[in-house]
């Protein structure tokens, strides 16, 4: 749409995120679980790094790896959820409650990319063809298996 605004968000997201996005093929992001009421991207890659690689490599449901994704969403579609800090000035992120997480995926424009990745002391890769290799490669197996 010629003229549509977008406002660039980042997520960062463990392995099995990352694999449930893979099968989605790279549009959208996995429904949340019931203990999970909201779902959250952040406002910049600085704040999505510091989470990918000091929480999520040391997260055993992360599989102890982090990837920054980045995606653009519709600004007009994003206006409706209040940006919120939550902490330092970096520290801004959305709030979207779970049920409207399909509604938001539609206003995913192009495909979401992972932007860096980050590996724990103790990754040891989804399976021992992970090991050693980059996400790129590893994306690559994944689509591969049919799961990308």
């Amino acid at each position: 749409m010629m003229g549509q605004m977008i406002t660039q968000l980042f997520r960062p997201v463990g392995m099995q995120e990352m694999q449930k996005i893979c099968a989605l093929g790279l549009r959208g992001f996995p429904p949340r679980l019931p203990e999970q009421p909201i779902f959250y991207p952040v406002a910049n890659h600085e704040y999505a790094a510091q989470i990918a690689r000091d929480w999520n490599t040391k997260d055993t449901h992360s599989g102890y790896c982090g990837f920054v994704t980045s995606f653009a969403v519709d600004t007009d579609y994003l206006q409706q959820f209040k940006s919120q800090q939550v902490g330092a000035r970096i520290h801004r992120e959305y709030w979207i409650p779970a049920e409207k997480l399909e509604e938001f995926n539609r206003h995913i424009l192009g495909v979401i990319r992972v932007e860096e990745a980050f590996y724990g002391s103790q990754y040891d890769g989804l399976m021992f063809d992970f090991k050693g290799k980059s996400i790129e490669e590893q994306i690559d197996l994944l689509e591969q298996m049919g799961i990308g």
